[in-house]
């Protein structure tokens, strides 16, 4: 087979082309963006319409959860690729439950308190629709910072300022009395003072109500007493049509420990073996019920079941997908 001299020079005209397009595409191509969309996600709980924000995340160090060998803490971590070397990352999530009446945030994040990996509920919060201006109530799971400092701004604002705030009274009373903060030791009271600051400014609007365990804080969210990990600590049940829904708070720090042994603590329960008493409890109760659970320290979005394994319980995250409604 010939080629005449006119073929030849169209097809590495041709090739010299593609390789000049090539090299033009390659140097045009941006740099890496290294930046995550933002946090939220969204799904429904009967008639509920539920948004996980995620506020950033943390890293603690294995040596805080208590009543397990560091080696078999580790081996349990290294089984579901946890990397801990510097930490185990640990998310920080808030929940925004839209029931068709009210406009329902629990908790608030950390905004500055622990620096820049964390904060961004509000912005979150923004990005998924809603004002913090539409918010009209505020629960909180319980007064600890990475919870609390979120509700004021750095001017000692309320960032939702027409919203009702609500905790339990237990909580209130130990967190918001002045003399047991005083009385605390040095390292404890900086915790004390954020917790303060933070209602500061709903108190002085008299838009902070306590509440107590069983109350229905809302048609359809009744607090429950999960205390242990604070003398207050609450939980929240969503019930809507046959759906329900247990947003948790810090029931579960590790996931990848807790559901393997519910007895393992963590150094920031104030009462470790009340604490170990609820997750049992609670995990028990979301198996044999099969509800949703909504956790605090879950990974994002922090939405998922609880089912029972050969060494103890497992966690089965939400599957992202399109909001189902019956619309």
């Amino acid at each position: 087979m010939s080629i005449s001299l006119s073929q030849w020079s169209r097809g590495a005209l041709a090739v010299a082309v593609s390789a000049g397009w090539a090299v033009s595409a390659q140097a045009e191509l941006p740099a890496q963006q290294q930046e995550q969309a933002p946090g939220w996600f969204r799904m429904m709980v009967g008639e509920y319409e539920v948004t996980a924000l995620y506020d950033g995340h943390t890293a603690i160090d294995t040596s805080l959860l208590k009543g397990m060998e560091q080696e078999e803490i580790l081996r349990h971590l290294d089984a579901l690729f946890i990397d801990a070397e510097s930490g185990m990352q640990t998310a920080v999530n808030a929940f925004l439950i839209h029931t068709g009446e009210n406009l329902v945030l629990v908790d608030a994040g950390s905004a500055a308190c622990f620096g820049p990996s964390l904060g961004q509920v509000e912005s979150n919060l923004r990005a998924s629709g809603y004002s913090p201006e539409d918010v009209d109530t505020v629960l909180m799971t319980h007064l600890h910072p990475d919870h609390v400092c979120g509700l004021a701004n750095e001017e000692g604002e309320a960032v939702y300022p027409n919203a009702e705030l609500r905790a339990s009274q237990a909580d209130a009373d130990f967190w918001l009395d002045e003399e047991r903060a005083a009385a605390a030791p040095e390292a404890n009271q900086p915790f004390f003072t954020m917790a303060q600051d933070a209602v500061a400014p709903y108190q002085e609007a008299d838009r902070f109500n306590p509440f107590t365990a069983g109350d229905e804080v809302l048609m359809g969210i009744v607090a429950q007493d999960t205390h242990g990990h604070t003398a207050g600590h609450s939980s929240f049940m969503l019930n809507s049509d046959d759906d329900a829904m247990l947003v948790w708070g810090d029931v579960v720090h590790s996931y990848g420990v807790q559901f393997a042994d519910p007895t393992v603590a963590i150094e920031f329960d104030s009462d470790p073996e009340q604490a170990i008493r609820t997750r049992e409890e609670v995990l028990e109760s979301a198996v044999e019920d099969k509800h949703w659970v909504a956790g605090a320290h879950m990974p994002f979005p922090g939405i998922g079941h609880i089912v029972k394994d050969e060494e103890g319980y497992r966690w089965l995250p939400i599957e992202f997908g399109p909001v189902a409604t019956d619309e």
